[in-house]
């Protein structure tokens, strides 16, 4: 078995706690059920917030639907100039047989514009 890494990325409507609680879930629910990942398969997660986004961490999304176990990092995301505002990433690390160019990453709202060659139609 293998470690592989999930990305996936979300737009957040504004700078509340609800709405980066809400975002970050959605993207998380995504993420696992396009992928059938078993939550206790998941090795780790690394959440970043755009420096705009301080009313919550987006970690506590997962801690929200129990994913007590789990191991979580929230991080900063870089400040680099004219990038996307109000984005949620996250990278799961996922103990998982499957081959890297089977892995599903799940880019939602305007974070589908960081890799149009990944996003799905459905995910738009």
């Amino acid at each position: 078995m293998n470690c592989r890494g999930v990305r996936g990325a979300t737009s957040v409507a504004i700078n509340s706690k609800q709405a980066v609680i809400t975002a970050t879930r959605t993207l998380l629910e995504r993420m696992v059920s396009v992928n059938n990942i078993t939550i206790k398969d998941i090795a780790s997660i690394l959440f970043t917030a755009t420096s705009d986004l301080n009313a919550a961490y987006p970690a506590q999304a997962a801690r929200d639907i129990g994913w007590n176990n789990t191991p979580l990092m929230c991080a900063q995301e870089m400040g680099v100039q004219d990038s996307l505002p109000l984005c949620v990433r996250v990278l799961i690390m996922w103990n998982t047989d499957r081959s890297v160019d089977q892995i599903v990453h799940v880019y939602l709202g305007a974070a589908a514009a960081l890799r149009p060659d990944l996003t799905r139609k459905e995910e738009e």
